[in-house]
């Protein structure tokens, strides 16, 4: 029997290994390694944000508030580690009035079938809004977004009942859309973004009287998670565009740049 140099041996071993791991990713197709990549990143990044948010349960006395709500109404813009990568600061071209967005969403008819959207999005209004199409939907032409946000399962409601009655969706110049209202924003039939406006995203979570502990924190993320991104790809938006949520802390905003709300398809114009 020859016997080989215990280096040529362990040589022989990493060969071996590596082929065989070739020859495993060889059975999927590359869309399918590429899919299974993305659900890597989100369970990594699900698992930093669940924790991040039991932190924040842990540190503050009773009732979680929206995020940025006791200190800043607009979020500042947020500074990642990659210069590259950062969004674009909109907040000077802003023209809002801070008092009717902190309302609940209300929606006004106005000319050329555009119904304005404005304030914040409350439990209950979907179906408002529902109610407001029943009413006049023939007339609802462009629903027009002002919000700094809110209801996660109502945006998602309201999204997906502006896209089955075919309706477009628009965030004007001066205008914002923040933290959930983008995924209203998502369900436009047609999505127009103004140059001047300010979408963006950024971490949030439930508000309740009862704190979370980290397995509860991080089961709700995941499901969360899990319904936007089956959303976005319902709706023919890229899910990485959630990913800029889920790497912002809730205090602050990532506002995108025209490129990026075309390269994830999050607007068509």
């Amino acid at each position: 029997m020859t016997l080989q140099p215990p280096g040529q041996t362990e040589q022989n071993r990493a060969t071996r290994a590596r082929e065989a791991v070739l020859r495993y990713l060889r059975r999927f197709d590359e869309g399918e390694v590429i899919r299974w990549a993305f659900r890597g990143m989100l369970i990594g990044t699900i698992g930093v944000l669940a924790m991040d948010l039991w932190e924040l349960n842990q540190q503050s006395p009773g009732t979680v508030e929206q995020p940025g709500a006791e200190t800043s109404f607009l979020p500042p813009e947020v500074e990642l580690r990659e210069p590259a990568e950062k969004g674009i600061d909109p907040r000077s071209y802003l023209k809002v009035d801070e008092t009717k967005l902190r309302q609940p969403m209300a929606f006004t008819l106005g000319q050329g079938g555009v119904l304005a959207a404005e304030g914040m999005i409350d439990p209950g209004a979907a179906e408002r809004l529902a109610t407001e199409l029943e009413t006049r939907g023939e007339y609802v032409e462009t629903v027009s977004l002002n919000s700094p946000g809110g209801s996660v399962d109502d945006a998602m409601a309201i999204g997906k009942l502006l896209r089955d009655n075919g309706v477009a969706t628009e965030v004007a110049d001066g205008a914002l859309c923040a933290s959930s209202c983008p995924l209203i924003f998502a369900g436009g039939e047609k999505r127009i973004a103004g140059k001047q406006a300010a979408i963006g995203v950024h971490q949030f979570f439930a508000v309740g009287e009862v704190r979370a502990g980290a397995e509860q924190a991080m089961s709700d993320a995941q499901s969360t998670t899990a319904r936007i991104t089956r959303y976005l790809t319902d709706l023919g938006v890229d899910p990485a565009v959630w990913l800029h949520a889920l790497d912002t802390p809730p205090r602050e905003l990532y506002y995108f740049s025209a490129d990026e709300l075309k390269t994830y398809k999050l607007a068509t114009e």
